[in-house]
């Protein structure tokens, strides 16, 4: 099948992609008469490697099950896997080059091929429906401007606003209903990684600090990449004891160091930890010392039955894998779906512009909640009737969704370093 829709500078592209075809792996299924590659941009080798894996699982069990069902419209599928490593601006560009440049790749999708999101613009300029779940504030920044230019492209990541308020308004809550002290000021000890996500979330936070009655005794950021000690950093938050402590820093490794250190002598603080917990190696990296800490998804699994999709998706994880599925397994699961949704619409896979306005006109029960995209930023609808911001807290070695109250399966508990 021949791409209709190729500018000439991806036709140069191509001819080079085939010449370097050797450098993308690719997960290839049987041979069919006509199958439609499928492109993963995915950070496999890198830091965030546990969430590539989680991905690139996710996304062959759902091609899989369309595959084993006889296709969809006559149509079976290869995945095609290109590693953009760390997020770095040149293995991101070398990655979607190469899957950009073979003509039989009809759709792509990533977690988060880089943190910034600028292959969207590629995507654009080759007319390639592609779906993400990165960083929400880089997607809105660069679609929301000119929404029609970018008709190619959908985030099942909800805006990250709420990323930005909600966890003082949480504490804020949990201290009006005496479910813990705060005392005379409301202290803060807010760290940070230098990265794209991060710092989104971080300037965010400031300033509702500001207009809360917040006060800072600590605000550091950390260089982007593998941080050991946290002792210096932890010596300054035992000197003027906060009652709330949030390292925003999303890599497991780190947050499980910043952790383990923090409770070798532990302030009388909550903690809150961003993304980090939500992925399955953290718990195996802190062991007890993650009871009690709170983390926050927007865009993450409900899985109770209070969300019955949820827990299919993550059985289905479970049964094929036998691990635990985290954000990004359902994500791209779903993902995978909804392009299938909307080429059971199409008919075409070569229509891409068709194919993109399907995947833009999603109107369903995912396992992250109900989907349905913003036409002005493309990013998911964000609220408890859609994708509802998720507080969890480690009870007993498992993750308790402790808020909103629509899917809550338990009630917040006074960690026993603070009783």
């Amino acid at each position: 099948m021949k791409s209709k829709h190729l500018s000439p500078a991806w036709r140069s592209v191509r001819a080079l992609a085939i010449s370097t075809a050797l450098s993308t792996l690719a997960l290839v299924a049987p041979a069919h008469a006509d199958v439609v590659k499928i492109g993963l941009l995915v950070q496999l080798t890198g830091a965030s490697s546990a969430d590539g894996q989680e991905i690139v699982r996710a996304a062959t069990l759902a091609i899989d099950e369309a595959n084993a069902a006889g296709g969809v419209e006559g149509h079976t599928f290869e995945l095609v896997v290109g590693d953009t490593r760390d997020g770095a601006a040149s293995d991101v560009t070398a990655a979607a080059e190469r899957i950009l440049g073979d003509p039989d790749v009809h759709f792509v999708a990533a977690g988060y091929a880089s943190l910034t999101g600028f292959e969207i613009d590629s995507m654009a300029e080759a007319e390639m429906p592609y779906m993400i779940s990165g960083p929400s504030s880089q997607t809105r920044g660069i679609i929301a401007p000119n929404p029609d230019n970018y008709w190619c492209c959908w985030s099942m990541m909800p805006s990250f606003d709420a990323y930005n308020t909600d966890v003082t308004r949480l504490v804020d809550k949990l201290a009006a209903e005496k479910a813990v002290t705060l005392g005379d000021a409301k202290k803060i000890a807010l760290i940070s990684s230098d990265n794209a996500y991060s710092s989104t979330i971080y300037k965010g936070m400031k300033e509702e600090i500001g207009k809360t009655g917040w006060k800072t005794t600590v605000d550091e950021v950390v260089p982007f990449g593998e941080v050991n000690d946290w002792r210096t950093i932890l010596s300054r938050v035992r000197g003027d004891t906060p009652g709330l402590v949030v390292n925003l820093d999303y890599l497991p490794a780190n947050s499980a160091s910043f952790l383990n250190q923090f409770m070798e002598n532990p302030t009388k603080s909550l903690v809150f930890l961003q993304y980090a917990p939500s992925v399955p190696e953290f718990l195996k990296l802190t062991g007890k010392n993650a009871e009690g800490i709170i983390y926050d998804l927007l865009g993450g699994p409900i899985v109770n039955d209070k969300n019955p999709r949820g827990v299919e998706v993550a059985t289905k994880f479970q049964d094929k894998y036998k691990v635990e599925t985290g954000t990004y397994g359902t994500v791209l699961y779903e993902m995978m779906n909804i392009y299938f949704d909307a080429l059971r619409k199409v008919k075409d896979p070569a229509d891409h512009k068709a194919i993109a306005a399907a995947i833009g006109a999603t109107d369903k029960a995912v396992a992250q909640g109900r989907l349905v995209f913003d036409p002005k930023t493309h990013l998911a609808m964000q609220g408890d009737d859609y994708f509802p911001i998720q507080f969890y807290q480690i009870q007993d070695g498992k993750r308790v969704l402790i808020s909103p109250a629509k899917y809550a399966t338990g009630q917040f508990k006074l960690p026993a370093w603070i009783k």
